[in-house]
């Protein structure tokens, strides 16, 4: 059997994070169920370095962001990982958006942000010249990286300080006993002293087969992208977002530069027929049976239906998330843009029906739970690795 300190279920960024904030101090192992690691949140996503602009100040994602922010800067320097600190700017495409820009101004200043500056129209067209705004937020400390070369990186690292990795394990089940706990996985028991859950999309039923009750359901949606064609690339010099919708922790389409070239446009946020559902086909009976006997469901359903059926109708039309992209870039013809595959975001949704808007981590005897990790949690997974480290040598000592 093999023994470990701890054991990580899941081999995402926020998993490895944490495998390389705990190496050489504990033994540590982590089990990842696909064949490759940063197969699904990590590896399908815009690729962005937030800044820390959008959350509550306080709050674990502002304060988490904060610090991994600077961390992966750091941290991609030190290790020959291409990236881009090229900033962002937030676009406000009518006036009835400036009182939510200015909130987003107010949040960033009270999130440390000291590079964040108002831009008129004219300015906005001078840094842009194809975007249409009244008005801008720039944001210099955002930028881009591939967090799947990121999440490499980690891997390797944990492994160099005497850890393992292991890829196409599948966490079955596990038992607690009186010293230490016996997982199942499809290779064989592991005794560990201490588990983490960074499941991601199946993060929930990982904490019940644990024998915790998470509180919260993990609800798939789906991201969908495109990609501008080489002869309009032009019309984007940088990241390009809209005022995002206050009700949602969703921050709407938007224009990406990439790290390996090339700009990416959305995603948008459509509701997932199956946990890793990247396509409208993707459907699994069983996680749609879950979904229909979850109250939290059907109270979020009720909620935001309207919101649901338009992110339905942009998912199934081109020409519906174009003119979404137009209200930033007018000039963005239909044809230019090129469908290029989906990300699928784990959201945790509680019994009343809300989003759970920040990261949620929920601690029971040798186990910690990481149910509520999305955006920003790849920019700061080194900072959730750090601090889910500190709890994991305290309960360990």
């Amino acid at each position: 059997m093999h023994t470990t300190d701890v054991l990580i279920v899941g081999g995402g960024i926020v998993g490895l994070g944490t495998g390389l904030a705990l190496a050489g101090r504990a033994t540590v192992t982590v089990i990842e169920a696909e064949g490759h690691l940063a197969q699904h949140q990590t590896g399908h996503n815009s690729g962005v370095i937030h800044s820390g602009l959008y959350y509550k100040p306080g709050s674990a994602k502002a304060l988490n962001c904060a610090a991994g922010r600077e961390l992966m800067y750091q941290f991609c320097a030190e290790n020959g990982v291409p990236h881009d600190r090229c900033g962002k700017l937030v676009v406000a495409t009518d006036e009835s958006e400036l009182p939510a820009l200015a909130e987003l101004e107010r949040r960033g200043t009270a999130n440390g942000l000291t590079g964040i500056r108002r831009l008129s129209a004219a300015e906005v067209r001078e840094i842009e010249p194809h975007v249409k705004g009244v008005a801008a937020l720039r944001v210099p400390e955002t930028g881009i990286v591939d967090y799947k070369a990121v999440s490499e990186v980690y891997a390797r690292k944990i492994t160099d300080a005497g850890g393992s990795v292991h890829t196409s394990t599948q966490f079955l089940g596990c038992r607690t006993e009186p010293d230490a706990l016996t997982v199942e996985t499809n290779a064989g028991p592991v005794r560990a002293k201490l588990l983490v859950n960074c499941a991601g999309l199946h993060s929930d039923r990982v904490a019940r087969l644990c024998g915790i009750e998470p509180g919260v359901r993990i609800v798939p949606f789906r991201g969908e992208y495109y990609v501008l064609k080489p002869r309009a690339q032009h019309l984007c010099r940088h990241l390009i977002y809209p005022v995002p919708d206050a009700r949602l922790p969703f921050l709407g389409v938007h224009f990406t530069r990439m790290i390996g070239g090339g700009v990416e446009c959305g995603p948008n946020a459509v509701l997932a027929f199956k946990r890793e559902g990247y396509r409208f086909r993707d459907v699994d009976l069983s996680d749609l049976a879950e979904l229909a006997v979850n109250p939290g469901f059907w109270k979020m359903a009720r909620k935001f239906w309207r919101v649901g059926l338009h992110e339905m109708y942009r998912s199934l039309s081109r020409r519906a998330f174009w003119h979404a992209l137009r209200k930033l870039i007018p000039e963005v013809s239909f044809h230019d843009l090129v469908p290029a595959g989906a990300g699928v975001r784990a959201q945790a949704v509680a019994p009343d029906g809300k989003l759970v808007d920040d990261f949620f981590v929920c601690q029971a005897p040798r186990m910690i739970h990481v149910l509520n990790a999305p955006s920003p949690a790849a920019t700061a997974s080194l900072a959730i690795g750090r601090s889910i480290a500190d709890a994991v040598l305290k309960e360990l000592a």
